[in-house]
């Protein structure tokens, strides 16, 4: 039963759709129709702000860590806190509040292994800044640090669940960045540009 309850707190926090609460509340805007219309953080600082895609970001984070410490708390055990981590990005790629249609996880996934795995989210961020800083790509970075992660778990020498959970959620991300690879493919990418600047394009625009 602890599993159960575990996995549906998970879920639903994870299902939480940061990005869209906070662009309506603050900037009465829907980040759905704007940028890449992922509510995600890095479709919130293209379209509302460097402070709030900030906030966004942290917002996201905070649910993979809460996850993994309500496993932590109701179970106790490793696959205690894989289960919250596992139900809360699946929350997030696939919320139960906008019939199933979410982020790409990544953020969440992030503090998920921030607090898991702590080493190998340290290297996994600094080459994700590289990248950006290099292409300007977010999505390329997302997906290069996917891939990283179980390569970084077993490196280290982590436990089995910790590498069998980051294969699982690198697939995640890089499932859910299906439509960004294509476009890179392509050189039809957004790059990430000034803070704001998705929406102020298309106001000029319309």
């Amino acid at each position: 039963m602890s599993f159960v309850i575990t996995a549906v707190l998970s879920y639903l926090i994870g299902s939480i759709p940061n990005g869209l609460i906070i662009g309506k509340v603050f900037k009465g805007v829907d980040i759905r129709e704007f940028g890449s219309k992922n509510i995600g953080a890095t479709n919130a600082y293209r379209v509302l702000g460097a402070w709030p895609g900030f906030f966004v970001l942290i917002m996201d984070l905070l649910k993979g860590v809460i996850a993994v410490y309500i496993g932590k708390v109701l179970i106790g055990t490793t696959m205690g806190e894989i289960t919250g981590a596992f139900f809360a990005i699946t929350g997030h790629n696939w919320p139960v509040f906008l019939g199933f249609k979410g982020g790409r996880g990544v953020a969440t996934a992030l503090g998920v292994i921030a607090i898991l795995m702590p080493r190998e989210t340290a290297i996994i961020f600094i080459a994700w800044v590289i990248i950006v800083a290099l292409t300007r790509y977010v999505s390329l970075a997302s997906i290069v640090g996917a891939a990283m992660a179980p390569v970084l778990i077993w490196l280290f020498g982590e436990e089995i669940e910790f590498f069998v959970f980051g294969i699982l959620a690198a697939a995640f991300v890089i499932f859910r960045h299906k439509a960004n690879i294509q476009r890179l493919l392509k050189g039809e990418e957004l790059k990430i540009k000034s803070p704001g600047a998705a929406r102020e394009k298309k106001e000029n625009d319309g």
